[in-house]
């Protein structure tokens, strides 16, 4: 009978070692799952870092807004509609792009801008009623709707501590190889 037993006993702790080993992971990989978080955190934290390094900062995307704007006046001024569209079209696109940059900005005084704010008032107002002169091809309507919109980027510039980004109509394009007169 002794003998049984000890099968029986020897038996018991091999089944439990296997349910042990099968079910709980041992001490040193519980360990290592511990730190794995903390690493993985880090390693996430790392990558955005890098990540943040290769984002264009917000004077890259005015840049491209001043860019498309200028070549609006011109394309507007020429009556070439379809080109006025295009430059429309990406002067908001690049707008939406410089507000995803820095969404808020302080005023002189420390307060919290809401750019996205100001754009979105400037896309139901100004922006709007220059996509409509460019609807309508209405040049005289094009060049009210675009001093207008000048007139509210400098609002902007001035909420935002800026008020030295003066702007004026264009006197060249920057595009030297776009032909502004329609086809």
């Amino acid at each position: 009978m002794m003998i049984g037993w000890r099968f029986a006993g020897a038996g018991l702790l091999a089944l439990a070692a296997g349910v042990a080993a099968w079910g709980f992971p041992a001490p040193e990989a519980q360990q290592d799952a511990a730190k794995r978080p903390s690493d993985e955190l880090g390693a996430l934290k790392a990558e955005v870092a890098r990540l943040k390094e290769l984002v264009p900062d917000q004077s890259h995307a005015m840049s491209d807004v001043a860019y498309h704007f200028t070549n609006l006046w011109f394309a507007g001024e020429k009556a070439n509609w379809p080109l006025a569209q295009f430059y429309s079209d990406e002067l908001k696109s690049h707008l939406r792009w410089a507000v995803r940059i820095i969404p808020k900005r302080k005023d002189a005084e420390g307060r919290e801008i809401d750019l996205g704010g100001i754009l979105g008032g400037l896309e139901t107002s100004t922006l709007k009623d220059l996509a409509g002169a460019i609807q309508a091809k209405d040049r005289e309507k094009f060049i009210a709707a675009y001093k207008l919109q000048m007139e509210g980027c400098m609002a902007c510039h001035r909420a935002t501590n800026k008020p030295f980004l003066r702007l004026h109509v264009p006197e060249k394009p920057d595009a030297g190889i776009v032909e502004f007169r329609p086809e």
